[in-house]
């Protein structure tokens, strides 16, 4: 899969099918920080991501 992460690089990884939670977690990435978009979808933390996919990674902005 291509990896696309929150500082603008790319990574590909052939992880098979795993949860968006477990690649974050194997990215070393917390969750609570970031939003996931697969093949150009948001999707949540228990879904699937297959080596077919790219994924982009994207840091949540904080703020007031």
């Amino acid at each position: 899969m291509k990896i696309f992460l929150p500082d603008k690089s790319c990574r590909e990884a052939d992880a098979g099918s795993v949860t968006v939670e477990a690649l974050l977690r194997d990215l070393g990435i917390d969750p609570i920080g970031v939003i996931v978009a697969r093949n150009g979808t948001l999707v949540t933390e228990d879904a699937l991501v297959e080596n077919s996919d790219e994924v982009r990674i994207i840091r949540i902005a904080h703020g007031g």
